[in-house]
Parts: structure tokens; C-alpha cells; sequence
């Protein structure tokens, strides 16, 4: 029974503490990559935007999210740099959904009237 104790907080506080270390060393990693960002590299933020760094600060990146829109946004809102693989493969699996399958659904732009009613439905 005296060993009970001592027992049980050994076996609550191992966890914790692989765990601490584990977040530790995956904040490292990350800051690590936030610190290395370079112009050109393709990014993704924090809050799931995707673009291509364009300039660099100490504190800030200059992020271009679509040609010619350039947003600035704190080196640490950046999530992960992606890289060339998983770009090129997006980039295949939008044109070949795009290229002329008539099965696909096509794309249409809606009218400023379609915009209007569908905007005052409710």
C-alpha cells in the first residue's frame, strides 16, 4: 500500500512529461522553418491561406495570394512552407479534372441579377 502512491504519480507524470517534450520539440521545428522562410517559397498560414512569400522583415512576410494582391502577415502566422511535390500535384489534379471530362460538372459565373436574388433570398 506505500508503494501506491508513489507508483501512481510516476505513472501520471511520465506522459506529461514525454508530452511537454514532444510539443517542445515540434515549436522548435516550426520556428525553425518560420526563421528560414526565403522569397519564393509557397506557404501556408496559420489560418489556411496558401501564397508565395515576396518579401521579408524581421517580424513580417510579404505574402502575393493572388496575382498582383500582396498581403503582409507576422512570420509567425506562417504554418508550413509547401513544398514542390505536393504543389505540382495539386496543380495536375486541377487540370485534370478541368480538361474536358463530360462527366465533370461545368463551372459557370452567375450574373450580377442571379448574385442580387440569391443574395436578398432570405
Amino acid at each position: 500500500m506505500e508503494l501506491l502512491f508513489p507508483l501512481l504519480l510516476v505513472a501520471l507524470l511520465v506522459p506529461m512529461f514525454l508530452g511537454v517534450r514532444r510539443q517542445k520539440r515540434e515549436a522548435e521545428k516550426i520556428a525553425n522553418m518560420q526563421d528560414t522562410l526565403k522569397i519564393g517559397d509557397q506557404v501556408i498560414t496559420t489560418s489556411g491561406l496558401y501564397g508565395t512569400v515576396v518579401d521579408l522583415d524581421d517580424t513580417t512576410v510579404d505574402l502575393e495570394i493572388a496575382e498582383d494582391v500582396i498581403t503582409t502577415w507576422l512570420r509567425r502566422a506562417i504554418h508550413e512552407v509547401r513544398v514542390d511535390d505536393q504543389v505540382s500535384t495539386e496543380e495536375a489534379d486541377t487540370s485534370e479534372t478541368g480538361s474536358g471530362d463530360s462527366s465533370a460538372a461545368e463551372i459557370t459565373e452567375e450574373t450580377a441579377e442571379q448574385t442580387q436574388t440569391r443574395l436578398t433570398k432570405d
